[in-house]
């Protein structure tokens, strides 16, 4: 896999392996900024496609193959 950027993730697409709660398609809708503009991105907020539910991750979760597929698959 290609080394993820978090500034380039928002509005890639996302497949997660083992479904949430019955979705299975994700968006990045938003990066979380951290307090201090030195520190380093930590959290990205993901939007289901179906139902428009949101959660934060950690955007190096993204990186985990057994987790999560870049693209819808």
């Amino acid at each position: 896999m290609n080394p993820l950027n978090p500034k380039k993730l928002l509005l890639t697409k996302w497949t997660t392996v083992k479904p949430i709660a019955k979705q299975k398609h994700f968006l990045i809708s938003r990066i979380i900024q951290p307090d201090l503009p030195t520190d380093p991105i930590v959290s990205v907020e993901i939007e289901a496609v179906f139902s428009k539910a949101t959660q934060v991750i950690a955007w190096r979760e993204l990186q985990d193959n057994s987790v999560w597929r870049q693209g819808w698959v």
